[in-house]
């Protein structure tokens, strides 16, 4: 079946607003929404089109724009293959040159509207930021002392991965831990291996591989607004992992670490085949500084996660 290339572009404004348009009835996939592109014509590079597309679409000058993601969905009368890219950076006034409705919208809200199923993993793509940052088991002291160091970095994603704090010690940092990522707008995960992790209710749970691959659907006891992620070393994990449902994954070790030497690394190349092969956001992890956000994106992926490169830097 013939692939059709489209280039798409998540827009967003200076409040963080992301623009969404209405597809025609006409059109596949028509009386939907969507997030603003087109084709690629003959001898265009996606990035190429999506500056054309855009100016045409909605009399806008893309400035600068960073690969977001890439995805293969299949229809039953078509396959298409969308480039996603963010737009952060244009000029001019967004307008439906082509008589189509278009609004701003909240990237929370975007659940909210119907697009056509190759979206849904843009939709995610979208909600997520570029750092992911990873709390590992210390006193609580020093733990209020890093989520906070993350916090004022502007971190807005952060998972707690105090696999070997009791529970008392527990209890008494999240209920001091979760009420200051709440106010700093963050979202807290806890990793699934955490001890009697079902009694927590924060914004997600964060999948280790063992319970990601016994798993054959989203666990149950997650609140239907929660975020799902898991961690992956291989494709076999993350084809499972897309296909429970997971929103988004952290796939490791791209780089030689210090706390696993003997871990042979994937490599970005490695790691970009791999992102390319599935339909989730993924950030890398292993070795890792905040200067390889550039090499991350290039790859596929959504960003990067660490453990100790945010706090150290």
């Amino acid at each position: 079946m013939k692939i059709l290339h489209v280039a798409v572009g998540v827009i967003k404004n200076t409040d963080g607003q992301i623009l969404i348009s209405l597809r025609k009835p006409s059109l596949h996939q028509g009386s939907l929404w969507e997030f603003p592109g087109g084709k690629l014509e003959l001898g265009e590079t996606a990035q190429q089109a999506l500056i054309r597309e855009l100016n045409e679409e909605l009399n806008i000058t893309v400035l600068t724009s960073t690969p977001l993601m890439s995805i293969k969905h299949r229809y039953p009368e078509l396959t298409v293959q969308l480039h996603v890219f963010l737009v952060e950076d244009f000029s001019g006034l967004a307008k439906g040159n082509e008589g189509q409705a278009i609004k701003w919208v909240r990237a929370a809200e975007l659940k909210n509207y119907e697009f056509p199923a190759a979206n849904q993993a843009i939709i995610m793509a979208a909600q997520l930021p570029c750092y992911y940052a990873i709390l590992d088991d210390t006193d609580e002291t020093q733990g209020l002392i890093n989520l906070t160091n993350l916090l004022n970095r502007d971190i807005k994603l952060i998972q707690l991965r105090l696999k070997a704090t009791p529970s008392e010690q527990l209890n008494c940092f999240i209920k001091k831990a979760y009420p200051l990522c709440q106010e700093h707008g963050a979202r807290l995960l806890i990793n699934s291996a955490t001890n009697k992790v079902q009694s927590y209710a924060l914004d997600g749970l964060h999948l280790t591989s063992r319970d990601l691959m016994s798993l054959s659907k989203r666990p149950p006891y997650l609140n239907s607004s929660a975020w799902l992620a898991a961690s992956c070393h291989n494709l076999l994990e993350l084809q499972h992992a897309q296909q429970i449902g997971v929103d988004f994954v952290v796939l490791a070790p791209v780089l030689k670490t210090k706390s696993h030497p003997d871990t042979p690394p994937l490599g970005w190349e490695q790691f970009t085949n791999l992102v390319a092969q599935i339909n989730l956001p993924v950030y890398a992890l292993g070795g890792l500084a905040e200067s390889n956000l550039i090499d991350a994106h290039k790859a596929g992926g959504q960003g990067i996660a660490a453990i100790r490169a945010f706090l150290d830097s």
